[in-house]
């Protein structure tokens, strides 16, 4: 698996075409989707995390096992907010897409997001799909037709979607005062805009009146057999995350309804309809078959991985607010056209990280945001470690400066750092004081007892690292990974080797050519979350950047893991050792914290950014 700093599978973004992975025949096909981000704002961290990073982690360890994976994402850019944002910045939706694709891309491409597709929804494909997903499910009888009642500005001379209605949440528990007209964000349950007490027009800020307009609506109610066998099925043979089977079953219990999937709007898919040619498809209709039409830019044999269920899996990580999208509004869909679609079978859900004292908000400008961390000096592999190791996976968790230097300081520098760097000193020492930088033989390392009991922990480490990462347990794996390395201080200090080099070379050398080896095994685990760290380290080592880092059973390095003073051979000379994380001091905190205090508009005004 390559691992180079600026690792780009997208076609598109490493200059020419890769040829497309399609599934093989008696090999783990995994195709990997994240959350489509939308495409009228600058992704903020907690995006980051929810969505593209933990997907990335995902996709990148499947190669490392030697799985035939894909994973494809793109910017979500249809529909009433990048309508907005057009209103709001002069110009067509289509530059707005233009403009704020342009940044995702960047900020992805900063992180390492190594997506083997990363395209967008505004594209002849999403149209075609779409609209033949349409037709199947109009020949097959799950749509209707209904008069509802929707929201008109008479100052803004339109009616008005979803998200450009604001009020106040109708459920008595809530009763949030910047609910949206499809969602509201603090309890999570899925709206009508008449639904709403004191609704306002988003953009002019005046009450709507209500007027009568014709729809198209996907009938839930006569799917929910299908989609509940479904439901039941594969939350257990996919290991659903809690919080994901929770808000599906919240849904089910609430009662299916008829959900509209067309919309008064311009920006959007055509519905291929004569009585409806003037609308268009609701967002989180076609919004999900963007994953759909983004493979299908990848490869035209798309249909390969999407209408393939006995030979593909499909790994689905979102944020907790798109969760009934995915499990009860897409699969219908899907399995309303009476095709053999693939399904999702395993789905990775994340709570929201907060910022400091307060929520993450695009809208808002608060907190960090993608295009912020590249100022800031700090690499991206701290960025991506910071990250992971606060993911929300079961509750909401806190970003604050002075956590990302506690774990900077003492995990990554302090641990693996240290661990890393004594390692490879001592053997980069001249002759008569180290190795002369070539990793020593150690014939006697079997009778070793130290190394002996250090290896057997690491192999029971590795085991449990490959279960974590199996059930999508991101966070649990990197602190196992990182348990690896403490293991590795730990056998440096009991060991002495600083006085076994004088007093007993056999045991020295089976000390240091079992580190090294540990040394490597760190740049292959921790690949998935730093790979800019991985490749640093094998830099290092003197390996070549194209390096094919492995955790596959095939080569059994599994198995290795547990004789760890074999992973590397001796004789071989390693590079330069550097160190491979720098210190953030207080006064960086405190300087971040300022620079990044309220609102982007208020830090422009002020000259912060």
């Amino acid at each position: 698996m390559g691992d180079h700093e600026d690792d780009d599978r997208d076609g598109e973004q490493g200059g020419c075409p890769n040829t497309p992975k399609l599934p093989i025949q008696g090999k783990r096909n995994i195709l990997i989707t994240s959350a489509l981000p939308y495409v009228n704002n600058v992704p903020h961290l907690g995006n980051i995390i929810g969505c593209v990073l933990s997907a990335d982690v995902f996709a990148r360890y499947c190669r490392l096992r030697g799985y035939n994976a894909i994973y494809i994402c793109g910017t979500d850019e249809y529909g009433t907010a990048t309508e907005t944002k057009a209103l709001e910045e002069n110009c067509t939706p289509q530059e707005i897409c233009d403009k704020y694709h342009a940044i995702h891309k960047e900020v992805y491409n900063w992180f390492n997001i190594s997506f083997d597709k990363f395209g967008r929804t505004s594209t002849p494909q999403q149209t075609d799909i779409c609209q033949a997903i349409f037709k199947k499910l109009m020949e097959d009888n799950w749509l209707s037709e209904s008069m509802i009642q929707q929201f008109y500005c008479e100052t803004c001379s339109r009616f008005l979607a979803d998200r450009l209605v604001e009020g106040t949440c109708p459920f008595p528990n809530c009763n949030y005062d910047s609910a949206r007209g499809d969602q509201c964000d603090k309890c999570c349950q899925l709206l009508n805009p008449t639904e709403l007490k004191d609704p306002r027009c988003k953009v002019c800020c005046k009450t709507p009146q209500i007027r009568d307009t014709d729809h198209l609506f996907l009938e839930l109610p006569m799917l929910k057999d299908k989609l509940e066998e479904y439901i039941n099925n594969m939350s257990v043979a996919g290991s659903w995350s809690q919080n994901a089977i929770q808000t599906t079953y919240a849904w089910l219990k609430g009662g299916l309804k008829p959900r509209c999937i067309t919309r008064d709007l311009k920006w959007g898919v055509p519905v291929p309809h004569e009585k409806f040619k003037d609308k268009v498809f609701y967002v989180w209709y076609d919004a999900p078959i963007g994953y759909v039409s983004i493979t299908s830019c990848y490869t035209p044999d798309w249909e390969k991985w999407w209408k393939n269920p006995e030979n593909v899996e499909l790994y689905q990580f979102m944020g907790k607010d798109n969760v009934p999208f995915h499990t009860v509004m897409f699969p219908s869909t899907l399995i309303g056209t009476g095709e053999n679609w693939t399904l999702m079978k395993s789905i990775s859900v994340t709570e929201y990280l907060n910022y400091e004292a307060g929520k993450f908000s695009k809208s808002r400008g608060i907190g960090v945001f993608g295009n912020d961390v590249k100022d800031t000096n700090i690499p991206p592999e701290v960025w991506r470690y910071y990250l992971l190791t606060n993911r929300p996976e079961v509750s909401d968790t806190l970003f604050t400066w002075a956590d990302l230097q506690a774990k900077l300081n003492t995990e990554l520098l302090n641990n693996l750092g240290n661990f890393i760097n004594r390692v490879l000193s001592f053997i980069a020492k001249p002759p008569g004081l180290g190795y002369g930088s070539i990793i020593p033989d150690a014939p006697g390392v079997e009778s070793h007892l130290l190394t002996k009991s250090l290896a057997e922990k690491i192999g029971d480490y590795v085991e449990q690292y490959v279960e974590a990462m199996e059930k999508v347990k991101l966070k649990q794996a990197l602190k196992i990974g990182m348990s690896i390395s403490s293991e590795g201080n730990a056998y440096l200090q009991e060991s002495q080797f600083w006085k076994l080099y004088k007093e007993n070379q056999a045991s020295c050398s089976a000390v240091m050519r079992t580190s090294v080896g540990l040394v490597y095994l760190l740049a292959c685990l921790l690949e998935p979350f730093m790979p800019s760290f991985s490749l640093k380290v094998l830099n290092q080592l003197n390996l070549p950047p194209e390096t094919l880092l492995s955790l596959s059973d095939e080569t059994g390095d599994l198995e290795r893991a547990r004789k760890p003073w074999e992973i590397l051979p001796a004789g071989h000379k390693i590079g330069t050792p550097e160190p491979l994380f720098r210190e953030l001091k207080d006064e960086d905190v405190a300087f971040f914290r300022m620079k990044f205090s309220g609102s982007q508009a208020e830090r422009a005004a002020e000259g912060r950014r």
